[in-house]
C-alpha cells in the first residue's frame, strides 16, 4: 500500500479537526490549504504506521477468537473408548 486515500467527505472532516486543534490548543488559525497540506503530510509520512498498527491489532483479535473456537470444538468432542 503506497498511500492512504480518504474520500472527499473524510478529508473535509479531518481538515476541520486539524483547524479546530490548531485554534483551541495552539491559539493559531490556519487556513483550509494549510490544514489539507498537513493532512497529506501525515497521511504520506506516518499514516502507514497507524494502518499497520490497526492490522496488527486486528490480527491479535482474530487469533484470540480462533483459539476460543478451537477450545469450543475440543469441548464438543466426545470421548470414545475402544472395547475389545
Amino acid at each position: 500500500m503506497s498511500e492512504i486515500e480518504f474520500s472527499k467527505q473524510e478529508k473535509e472532516i479531518i481538515t476541520k479537526k486539524i483547524k479546530l486543534y490548531f485554534s483551541e490548543e495552539l491559539n493559531q488559525d490556519i487556513g483550509q490549504f494549510d490544514a489539507q497540506f498537513l493532512l497529506d503530510f501525515f497521511s504520506e509520512e506516518i499514516g502507514s504506521y497507524f494502518y499497520n498498527r490497526g492490522l496488527y491489532d486486528a490480527q491479535l483479535i482474530l487469533e484470540r477468537r480462533l483459539e476460543e473456537i478451537t477450545e469450543a470444538i475440543y469441548d464438543l468432542e466426545r470421548i470414545t473408548e475402544f472395547r475389545r
